[in-house]
């Protein structure tokens, strides 16, 4: 599967992987089980007993969190993927026991996974995203799985001129179409800013905001992509004619993870400042549960049918049609595919 391996990808919410808790999750065609160990730290292992190949993700932690036992035949491997003990025979434990281990880091509340080689493994790489920090915000929080490949989802998160057709009584309005795109790039980091002027918004845009029901907007909607499909969208909306500092901040994180080459993770979120009060936890948990409902029932059927038409067959062999929207996708598609071809010859 032609992957990029030397990057971090979002394994899942840090809270979806408590204290006591396995969980599976395949990233990059790879099935991996994830867990805390001893001492809280999270931990990454393929979930895959070397012995008769049972996914660890069926057993347990043992020894206070520093182990998984396999549930077939008990053999335990900490968090390096070392076998640690052997209930068999002597005890003694064969040298091939091992199972391969990933880096695993927690942050911006996420979650990060390095699939390629761990010496190269930098924390300091993972996409900046402060406003998911939860020491100064309270997030609202989402994911679901989409049946087509992760490079589409990019594409529909920066070409957001679908919105008005795809999203007409959500999340669109008669001139989001009309809007202008920017697209710059930033060594391998591509930015799509696009602006939309004097639209009358959906009703859910109106809550969302707290702009008076009716009243012309401005919308701006910068999207930042690093590879391979991490996004950050900043998403203001304001009265008509008013300056970009006067608008309604609103922050959010698009992030796509591959499974496989046609399955995709996606997790997504806003944050809001605590510093806003009590109220600012049902605020968010509110506004992106509004956003589950076109990205469910809109965005996600949509990319799957563009999956199903696709079939087997690259993006590129079809020879699609591009328009002066396609610009930040087709940049990101180009800084990807560099980064892979670099990659591979390195091989």
């Amino acid at each position: 599967m032609n992957f990029l391996r030397n990057v971090w990808y979002v394994a899942g919410w840090a809270d979806e992987v408590p204290e006591g808790k396995l969980l599976a999750r395949q990233v990059c065609g790879e099935n991996l089980v994830l867990f805390r160990d001893g001492e809280g730290q999270p931990k990454a292992l393929l979930d895959r007993c070397p012995h008769r190949f049972a996914p660890l993700s069926m057993g347990k932690l043992c020894d206070g969190g520093k182990s998984i036992q396999c549930g077939y035949h008990g053999l335990r491997f900490d968090g390096a993927g070392q076998c640690v003990h052997n209930p068999h025979g002597d005890g003694r434990i064969p040298v091939a026991a091992v199972v391969r281990s990933f880096p695993l880091v927690e942050r911006w509340s996420l979650l990060w996974v390095w699939m390629g080689d761990a010496a190269k493994a930098d924390p300091a790489t993972i996409p900046a995203f402060p406003f998911l920090d939860p020491e100064h915000f309270v997030l609202g929080k989402d994911s679901m799985e989409i049946e087509a490949n992760y490079a589409l989802e990019s594409d529909n998160i920066l070409d957001l001129s679908h919105i008005q057709y795809l999203h007409p009584g959500s999340l669109g309005s008669g001139k989001a179409g009309e809007g202008k795109t920017v697209v710059t790039q930033e060594g391998n980091t591509v930015w799509s800013r696009r602006f939309i002027r004097d639209e009358v918004l959906p009703d859910f845009l109106y809550q969302a905001a707290g702009l008076p029901h009716g009243a012309p907007c401005d919308r701006w909607l910068d999207v930042r992509w690093d590879a391979p499909a991490s996004m950050y969208l900043q998403a203001d909306m304001g009265l008509a004619g008013r300056p970009r500092e006067e608008s309604m901040k609103n922050a959010q994180v698009h992030l796509f993870t591959p499974a496989t080459e046609t399955r995709t993770h996606y997790f997504y979120a806003m944050g809001l400042p605590k510093a806003i009060g009590p109220e600012a936890q049902e605020i968010a948990n509110r506004n992106i549960a509004g956003l589950r409902l076109p990205f469910l029932h809109e965005d996600k059927p949509m990319v799957e049918a563009q999956q199903r038409a696709l079939g087997s067959k690259g993006f590129w062999d079809l020879k699609p049609v591009l328009l002066d929207v396609d610009a930040p996708a087709v940049r990101a598609r180009r800084v990807l595919e560099k980064l892979l071809a670099a990659e591979q010859a390195e091989v």
